[in-house]
């Protein structure tokens, strides 16, 4: 089963459980359109190299379509559908006006220099400017994408446009429109979903031992605020390996030490000058197995699967990375007493901060930072608030609550305009 027949078919299994009409099922099945060009780029060298490229608009019941773009060898159209499925249960399960996009190129942007890495961004915007739109279909950066390269693509579409339109792309520079707080919005909304979880089930920071797997943008942020919280940070890792210690690590040091050497190891830093730590390496698998309170993978899809599952001690995972669980272990995780945080809902803060940057760029009224923050963890407590009164009345896991909870939203817009149920009692 490949990631989108995997996504697909929890949907199924959700709704069916949650009651959803099967009308708004079987809509999800099927993604609305995806677009599949050929990006020529003249590399550094003279020569011309062609890359793939996507972009899918899975779902525009609730408003225009949001979602990231990626650059990652392993980009392919089923991992883009599926990431666009996610991003609409994602968006409905938050409450904010979007459908669900993602859209990707088949590259190693680490072999790129950054000449040939803004010729590729320019000529993504050129083959997709007639899908995307601030009224239509709105990107924001993903893995290995950044402010500066949403930069590039958004000052493209307006320049094929003839427009200005700073709300055709989110997470862009401040300087062009982007907000205040988009940065840290991944891991501070993690950080939120992790603060509402301990309050309900009166986890006490101090012992609670977590473990980190990825140590990207989402990961580090939240590890920060895990950390200043007073929780214990002894395992963290990056696509090299991980590491780990009892004693715990020093988040901001382990950080500091990685931006300047590139590499991930046991430090504690101070100015520059960085000490080891007795620490241990471990593979990622490794960490992912790791007798701790609270797990957390932020790296990748489909780490946790039927190879593993069973070696998993943690009683508790929040998803930061979309999709590191595999659909078909759902079961065995929760016989096993396991209480998952799903990724639509956990790592939902970069959404719902792109969404505030839309809403300033169309008011042309920028933030603060404290209001950024502030409306964040309102959205997402309230939505975490919905997801455990469903978890706590109708006894379902969490990932199938928040699943209830997004496509319940979306069946009842569905309905606004008519079902099968309405139009079979059509009685002129």
């Amino acid at each position: 089963m490949n990631i989108l027949e995997d996504a697909i078919a929890r949907v199924e299994r959700i709704g069916e459980v949650a009651g959803v009409d099967r009308e708004v099922i079987d809509m999800l099945r099927h993604p609305r359109e995806t677009l599949i060009a050929s990006l020529p780029v003249r590399m550094h060298d003279g020569s011309m190299e062609h890359f793939l490229a996507y972009r899918c608009r899975y779902n525009a019941t609730l408003g225009p379509t949001k979602g990231g773009i990626r650059f990652h060898p392993a980009v392919s159209l089923e991992e883009v559908q599926a990431l666009a499925l996610w991003m609409t249960i994602k968006c409905a399960v938050v409450g904010i006006p979007y459908g669900g996009g993602k859209g990707g190129v088949a590259v190693d942007p680490k072999r790129l220099t950054p000449m040939e890495l803004e010729r590729l961004s320019r000529a993504y915007m050129r083959a997709m400017a007639d899908m995307v739109g601030p009224d239509k279909d709105i990107p924001a950066p993903d893995m290995y994408t950044n402010a500066r390269i949403m930069g590039w693509m958004a000052e493209e579409y307006q320049a094929i446009k003839r427009v200005k339109a700073p709300g055709v792309i989110t997470g862009k520079p401040i300087a062009l429109g982007g907000s205040l707080g988009r940065e840290e919005a991944t891991g501070r909304g993690a950080f939120i979903a992790i603060q509402e979880l301990s309050k309900r089930k009166g986890i006490d920071p101090a012992d609670t031992r977590v473990a980190i797997q990825g140590f990207g943008n989402a990961a580090y942020h939240v590890a920060r605020l895990l950390a200043r919280a007073g929780y214990r940070i002894v395992a963290i890792s990056d696509s090299k390996g991980a590491i780990h210690s009892e004693a715990g690590f020093d988040v901001e040091s382990l950080y500091e030490h990685k931006q300047r050497s590139r590499e991930l190891r046991g430090v504690y830093c101070t100015g520059s000058v960085c000490e080891i730590v007795e620490h241990q390496r471990i593979s990622n698998e490794e960490l992912l197995e790791l007798d701790v309170e609270l797990l957390i993978p932020a790296a990748i899809e489909g780490v946790i699967g039927a190879d593993n599952v069973k070696r998993i001690r943690a009683p508790l995972i929040v998803e930061v990375a979309n999709g590191p669980i595999a659909g078909e272990v759902d079961d065995v995780l929760t016989s096993n007493g396991t209480m998952v945080v799903p990724d639509v809902l956990a790592n939902a803060g970069g959404v719902i901060v792109s969404y505030f940057e839309w809403v300033q760029n169309r008011q042309g009224y920028p933030w603060t930072l404290e209001d950024v923050r502030a409306k964040l963890e309102e959205v997402l407590s309230r939505a975490f608030g919905e997801m455990w009164y469903i978890h706590e009345n109708e006894d379902l896991p969490l990932r199938s609550a928040a699943y209830a909870a997004a496509m319940r939203r979306i069946a009842e817009a569905v309905e606004s305009g008519g079902t099968r149920e309405f139009f079979q009692n059509d009685t002129a």
